[in-house]
């Protein structure tokens, strides 16, 4: 049996529409590390798909398991939320700081009202020195006269800046605030497994409390742990989960608890937000425009590490204000593949994505960040 020259043109017709509509040069990437991130880069898939026609999974590991697959080569790309700087690393992989966001200090308490916690009094909860939630110090936190600082936002939700780089002030105010907590047991949850964010949180702690909080940020919480961990007021009491998910689960479930996450973990399992003090003396929630006034006081080296300045007298700066890195490669052996890997990158670090969707919580890269990020992206696949 053969075809007409009408069917064999329409089969013809036919292959090139299926050809048209499933590009040769679409790639499927690979992608691990990191669970802060996850929640934007599941939102952005679709929005990538459409611009590029290449895919990507990406699974939620943690840190610790991005960097292991970065320096064994498992996948196409990787996130941490801190820096990369073991001897393990490949000489070819650099970090691209390219996506923001809050770390919560996140409660889960009876009374849906706010809750305000000096860092000090932050600090204390987490090594193990304050265990009741109404202890003196988070009593006099809630119940005070608050300094307030609210500033211009752009249209992508970050603090306006003036010419000289600072950010514009809407307004500010006080506030009388007002809790009456309860006497129970605080439960302290921390990430068990290996974290760029208990490293990011760790690490604040150690900048904004030296003295209650001694020890240096690490990725693994119990290490920076100021004290013994194990002793006997702990056990049972300053308990592990791994990954976000995993300890916003268990927070929502454990009445009287506390822990750290990216703020959408908290609203995604009912927990609330805590306000943090700064250097400056004001209480500041945990918002994009809060986050972008802090991270426009960090430096960022050649290699795109970046440098918090913790003591910042930004009046509306959240300081617990992170960047997470993208692990990428300077040299794919598969060019097609580089390619759609910057490709990400760049889908990732523009507002297309970045501002996908606003209640998530991320913050949208500008300025000097933009600049350098953008920097870093071009040294890519060549």
């Amino acid at each position: 049996m053969t075809f007409s020259k009408k069917a064999k043109a329409l089969v013809i017709a036919g292959l090139i529409a299926v050809s048209s509509a499933t590009p040769a040069h679409a790639v499927d990437l690979q992608g691990s590390g990191a669970s802060f991130v996850d929640p934007l880069l599941q939102a952005c898939k679709a929005g990538f798909a459409k611009t590029s026609s290449n895919s990507y999974v990406y699974t939620s590991t943690g840190s610790g398991t991005g960097k292991k697959n970065a320096d064994a080569k498992i996948g196409d790309f990787w996130f941490s939320d801190s820096a990369h700087t073991a001897t393990t690393k490949r000489s070819t992989v650099y970090h691209a700081p390219i996506i923001a966001a809050p770390v919560a200090v996140l409660v889960n308490l009876p009374a849906k009202k706010d809750v305000y916690l000096s860092a000090t009094t932050v600090a204390k909860i987490f090594s193990g020195d304050i265990t009741k939630w109404n202890d003196p110090a988070i009593v006099a936190d809630n119940n005070r006269s608050i300094s307030t600082t609210v500033y211009k936002k752009d249209a992508q939700g970050n603090a306006l800046k003036d010419a000289s780089g600072k950010p514009v002030v809407l307004r500010t105010g006080t506030k009388s605030v007002i809790y009456t907590l309860p006497n129970q047991p605080i439960k302290v949850i921390f990430r068990a497994d290996g974290s760029g964010t208990s490293n990011n949180f760790t690490s604040w702690l150690n900048g904004v409390a030296p003295t209650v909080w001694t020890k240096k940020g690490n990725d693994a919480f119990t290490t920076a742990f100021p004290g013994n961990i194990n002793a006997s007021g702990n056990i049972g009491r300053i308990v592990g989960a791994n990954q976000s998910q995993g300890i916003a689960t268990l927070a929502a479930k454990t009445k009287y608890s506390i822990t750290y996450a990216e703020k959408n973990w908290g609203d995604a399992y009912g927990l609330r937000a805590a306000s943090i003090s700064n250097a400056a003396g004001n209480f500041v929630y945990p918002d994009s425009g809060a986050v972008s006034a802090f991270l426009g006081e960090a430096n960022q080296d050649a290699n795109g590490i970046v440098t918090y300045d913790y003591g910042t007298k930004v009046a509306g700066a959240y300081t617990l204000g992170i960047v997470s890195y993208m692990l990428i490669e300077t040299e794919y052996a598969d060019k097609a593949r580089g390619a759609a890997v910057k490709a990400l990158a760049e889908y990732i670090l523009s507002p297309a994505c970045s501002a996908v969707d606003p209640k998530l919580g991320y913050v949208v890269v500008s300025g000097t960040f933009l600049t350098k990020a953008n920097a870093l992206i071009a040294k890519m696949n060549k």
